[in-house]
């Protein structure tokens, strides 16, 4: 019977018991992928599931590809192309926000929005077919109205890609590097901000000699921190591994937080690990104020804003937390309920529409023959479909579902 989970005994091709379980029937289209689909619910054995998959490959049946059940519920009309691949995302969320992230993906919400932008474009379309086609008949659209209308597109597309940012932030998170001259507080830091020991502590210079990866939720979003060996000029192999580890961890961040001992004089070893960083934004952290603050009072200019304080301070702590945010996100939490583009195709495709779409604008703005848009328009309207599946080719459908594991 459709729909009613029945209980009964799982055999092999042979008659042979393998288990008993539960077998539910879903009938077209009221099923995840739209067809008829049967599920068996069997125990969660190793041996039960390779026996029962081996059973039903003999009987006829295949393995399905990787993605393939969300792949037919996107061809059969049950997902939109962005929400199939806000599946997979959700699949390998790594924290909480990520999760509702994708699950905001899941809602079709993107793709409305995509329409009612490719429904704006295709009533200007429409009224310059009619002018072209019936010049006679029909009077040429008014220029300040379509242009009016295109500004609307422009921000409308902007946005979409402004917020992209925020999505990957939430779906990838930030790297963030911890750096600075030896002995002066990274590993503390690391430690205090996971609010565990894990990193060796020690007063002995060159310490770390690796870099050690943690991973902490700000603001909804999962920071990766890195803490890194002291940059200095050592003659020491080891610990110049480790420097040069340094030197790699700051390539992959997004962020860096240079740690300094407040309570020493500034040296040319500040100067070594601002070059490491290069053009790597930063926050700047005096550490061990309690300890004296002597490299903290002559800073340079460039220093204005840095952080004084300890890492053994809560009040410190949650300054730096905040600094991360700001630095990262902005001044407010994503915003997890919106839905974001979360691929590289669907942000190749809004900033190709929006680069027709200027082209568009810079046509009208020469006082050009208005028809001469119709084409960047066609193309814009055409690419923005590749975001809702109305134009989509089999490359981009095999690259979108071979982020799945069979069985999605």
């Amino acid at each position: 019977m459709p729909h009613v989970a029945t209980y009964g005994e799982v055999v092999d091709e042979r008659g042979e018991l393998i288990d008993r379980g539960l077998a539910l029937l879903s009938l077209a289209p009221h099923s995840y992928t739209g067809e008829d689909t049967l599920e068996l619910h069997v125990h969660g054995s190793p041996l039960v599931t390779r026996e029962l998959l081996r059973a039903v490959i003999a009987s006829g049946a295949r393995l399905a590809h990787p993605g393939e059940f969300t792949k037919r519920a996107f061809l059969n009309g049950k997902l939109d192309l962005h929400a199939a691949s806000a599946v997979a995302d959700l699949i390998s969320a790594e924290h909480r926000s990520a999760a509702r992230a994708a699950v905001a993906n899941m809602d079709s919400a993107l793709a409305r929005e995509v329409r009612c932008i490719r429904d704006l474009l295709a009533s200007i379309l429409e009224e310059l077919a009619a002018s072209i086609d019936f010049s006679d008949e029909v009077a040429e659209p008014d220029r300040s109205r379509i242009a009016s209308a295109l500004s609307e597109i422009e921000s409308a597309l902007n946005g979409l890609i402004a917020n992209a940012e925020v999505g990957r932030l939430v779906r990838e998170g930030l790297d963030v590097a911890i750096v600075g001259p030896p002995n002066a507080g990274k590993s503390s830091l690391l430690n205090a901000l996971l609010g565990e020991e894990r990193a060796i502590v020690s007063e002995i210079p060159g310490t770390t000699r690796d870099t050690i990866e943690e991973a902490i939720v700000i603001g909804g979003v999962l920071v990766r921190l890195t803490d890194t060996a002291g940059v200095r000029n050592s003659v020491e192999s080891l610990e110049a591994e480790g420097i040069e580890r340094t030197r790699r961890a700051l390539a992959g961040a997004r962020l860096a937080i240079v740690v300094i001992d407040a309570s020493q004089s500034l040296d040319d070893a500040l100067s070594r690990v601002l070059a490491a960083i290069g053009g790597i934004d930063r926050i700047v952290f005096f550490n061990k104020a309690d300890l004296g603050e002597v490299a903290y009072r002559s800073r340079p200019a460039t220093f204005a804003d840095a952080i004084l304080g300890s890492v053994f301070d809560s009040a410190t702590l949650a300054t730096i937390r905040e600094a991360i945010a700001q630095r990262g996100w902005g001044a407010h939490e994503p915003d997890l309920q919106r839905p974001t583009l979360a691929a590289a195709h669907e942000l190749d495709a809004v900033a190709s529409a929006l680069a027709k779409l200027r082209h568009a604008q810079e046509t009208l703005s020469e006082q050009m023959p208005i028809d001469l848009i119709a084409p960047d328009l066609q193309n814009a309207f055409a690419v923005l479909g590749k975001l809702t599946g109305d134009t989509v080719t089999e490359e981009l459908l095999d690259g979108i579902f071979s982020r799945f594991c069979i069985g999605k």
